[in-house]
């Protein structure tokens, strides 16, 4: 099972990002083999639609699995159409996030905001 991680670096002590669309990095983890790999967002920047084009990468690198402190409305439905389940983070620890879902401690993610479209936020 893969999991993918809005994550602020590209290394494996970093925090888990507050955005997902433009989330620097995507931290995908491994519960089998326990490897961890990033991608740079290639979507962070684009200037509208950076959640739609984030939920697809994480559908064309095989995600089984999403944990976000939050997600909007037009990427989860990429997100659900693909079948990837989204979970809400607990704080900001990407290590204490995945133990977490491992035993089942994180709730599924329900609160889909309608997006923050045109407005650029980070």
């Amino acid at each position: 099972m893969k999991i993918a991680i809005p994550v602020d670096e590209n290394e494996k002590e970093t925090g888990v990002c507050i955005s997902f669309g433009r989330a620097p990095y995507f931290m995908f983890y491994d519960i089998e083999t326990k490897n961890s790999e990033f991608l740079l967002n290639s979507a962070a920047e684009s200037q509208g639609g950076a959640g739609i084009k984030a939920a697809q990468l994480l559908v064309d690198n095989r995600a089984d699995v999403l944990l976000s402190p939050r997600c909007g409305q037009n990427a989860a439905e990429v997100l659900q159409a693909a079948n990837i389940k989204l979970f809400k983070t607990l704080g900001t620890s990407v290590r204490e996030n995945i133990q977490a879902f491992e035993v089942g401690k994180l709730a599924v993610l329900s609160e889909i905001h309608a997006g923050f479209h045109n407005h650029g936020g980070k």
